[in-house]
Formats: structure tokens, sequence, C-alpha cells
């Protein structure tokens, strides 16, 4: 039985890691900002850290084989929570860091996109163990942003953008994979099993939810956007995933702005 952490225990994509972990019955730890309301799982160790100030870490980490990293936020602070976190896991004598991130981070460059690749290259030049995996975008993020979007009579998105969700929960199967072996480096990409234009993916998710809009397309400028209309955000050679949109979407039928 291994002791693994995973940070951002409590988000999407953390809950998901956490329960893959326990369910093949190891000792899992997970780090969030604050600590979940009500008792934890058999097995379950929460820990209450802010990762931008590293407080409380070293006691996280003690004793843990290997750390999943999914915390993370477009508000910022990433490079501070991977600097402190990076610090106490070689202290701690960690074995393993598996750090999760986004295909076309190399290329695209959207702000948060540098600092997931900034991230990288302090995970490879760490004195751990390491693996990264990159992945496209999640079914529930592409949801949030349509959703976001339709508060609105108008729905405008980005003219020429293909997009290849992904369910998290196939991503997370991986990550407990991988946090599982040996530090592997760099990984194969994880992308989902469709490619779908902007548009057909905004009417889709319109129509599962209820919603008319109308959609808009907006042609927009700069690198980032050429980035994306390019297909860097792409893993066409990488369609693993299994579980579609449409499919993510029929469970949450009727879903509500």
């Amino acid at each position: 039985m291994a002791t693994l952490l995973v940070t951002g225990g409590t988000g999407t994509l953390g809950r998901a890691v956490v329960g893959r972990l326990l369910d093949a019955g190891h000792d899992v730890r997970s780090l969030s900002r604050r600590l979940p309301a009500g008792p934890a799982a058999p097995g379950l160790h929460p820990y209450a850290v802010d990762l931008r100030d590293g407080v409380g870490l070293a006691e996280a980490v003690a004793g843990v084989d290997t750390v999943v990293h999914c915390a993370s936020t477009p508000a910022g602070g990433d490079e501070e929570a991977a600097d402190h976190l990076l610090a106490a896991a070689e202290a701690a004598g960690v074995g393993h860091l598996v750090y999760i991130s986004i295909v076309g981070v190399g290329g695209i460059p959207l702000g948060y996109y540098r600092t997931k690749r900034a991230v990288e290259r302090m995970v490879e030049r760490s004195g751990t163990g390491w693996t990264i995996l990159r992945t496209t975008q999640f079914h529930d993020l592409v949801l949030r942003l349509v959703k976001a979007g339709a508060r609105s009579p108008l729905l405008p998105y980005p003219a020429g953008v293909r997009v290849q969700p992904i369910e998290v929960r196939e991503v997370a199967a991986r990550l407990a994979e991988l946090a599982l072996g040996a530090p592997a480096g760099r990984v194969t990409d994880m992308g989902g099993p469709q490619i779908l234009d902007a548009r057909d993916l905004v009417r889709l998710t319109l129509r599962y939810g209820g919603r008319r809009r109308l959609p808009v397309p907006l042609w927009l400028p700069g690198r980032t956007m050429a980035g994306f209309r390019a297909g860097e955000n792409l893993a066409p050679g990488q369609a693993v995933g299994v579980r579609t949109y449409e499919q993510f979407l029929k469970e949450r039928a009727g879903w509500r702005v």
C-alpha cells in the first residue's frame, strides 16, 4: 500500500483522482485550502494548506511516496505554489511527483498556458522523480464556459477554433495509474474521442440545456487565437478518451444558467 498526496484534492479532477486511489486501497492525503465539510472517507486524510504560502505543507508531505499535483488556478499563484511544493517534496524525500498539464502549453501564448509550462519546467528541474501528463480540455470546463456565455441572448464563440473535450474521470484513472508507477518523464498526451468545431459544441450544449441563444462567431486576433485555430490545443493522434461530450451532456440535460 502506497501513501499518496493529491493537491487540489477537493477540485473536479482532484476528487476523481482521490476516489480512484482510495478504491485501489491506498493511503491517500487530500490537500486543499480549506478542510471539506463532513467526515472523511475511510483511508482519506484531509489537510488544509494554501500552497501559495506553504504553511503546514511539511507535515502534509512527510512520509508520502508520491504527490499528484492537481491544484491550479487561472487567477495566479501556480508558480509560487509549485515552488513551495517541490521544495517540501524534496526535503521529505518524496520519490515521485505527477503533474497534470494542458495540450498546447508549449505553443499557445495564453497567460495561463505560459504559467502551466513554467511549472512543467520547474518540475523537470526539481530533485524529485517526475511524470507530466498533458490532456485536452475537460467536459466540465467546456460546459462551464458555454453556460457563462449563455447568460445573454447572443452567445459569442471563437470562429475557426476546434475543441477535443475529455472526460475528467478518464484523466483521473490515467493519473492514478501513473502515480502508482515509476517516474516516467513527459508521457504521451491524452485527448478526448472527438474533435468538435466550437460552433457545433455551443449548439450541442444549448440543445441539451434547453436554452435558446443565438451563437455568434467572433474572429479574434493575436497569436493566442492563431494557435487555437491552428489546432495546437488538439491531440488527434492521441484520441484515447472514450466518453463523448454528448454523452456527458445527456447526464446534465436541462442544465440552468
